[in-house]
């Protein structure tokens, strides 16, 4: 994995974490409404998983996922990308939502790269 200074390391960590908060609200709020919450759930499922292979490879925190584990969740998160490239594309340069969301693709790079190192041994 390429060497990252650890402000981006902070930022990517508590980026994630801002996602996996966001996905919880609203998987909370489908469920109220009775809606389909297998996507978001699959959703949050991989960005658990990401945040915990950059905190793994970082911090050293162990984790408990199989190959598979990784593997869906590297499909999953390299699924989010168009979204959030499309959203980037609509942000005004310099605003905070375009902040967040270059903060966001990179802890999602990261989070693969990470995913890409431990799946090749």
């Amino acid at each position: 994995m390429e060497n990252v200074s650890n402000a981006v390391q902070l930022e990517s960590i508590k980026s994630f974490q801002s996602t996996i908060s966001k996905c919880e609200n609203a998987l909370a709020q489908m469920t109220q409404k009775g809606a389909n919450t297998t996507l978001i759930m699959k959703r949050l499922q991989a960005l658990r998983i990401g945040l915990a292979l950059l905190e793994y490879v970082w911090n050293q925190k162990p984790h408990h996922y199989t190959q598979e584990d990784l593997a869906e969740a590297r499909h999953v998160l390299t699924g989010l990308f168009p979204s959030i490239e499309n959203s980037y594309a609509k942000s005004k340069a310099g605003s905070p939502q375009r902040t967040l969301l270059e903060r966001r693709m990179k802890s999602l790079e990261l989070a693969v790269q990470a995913i890409d190192d431990l799946s090749n041994g």
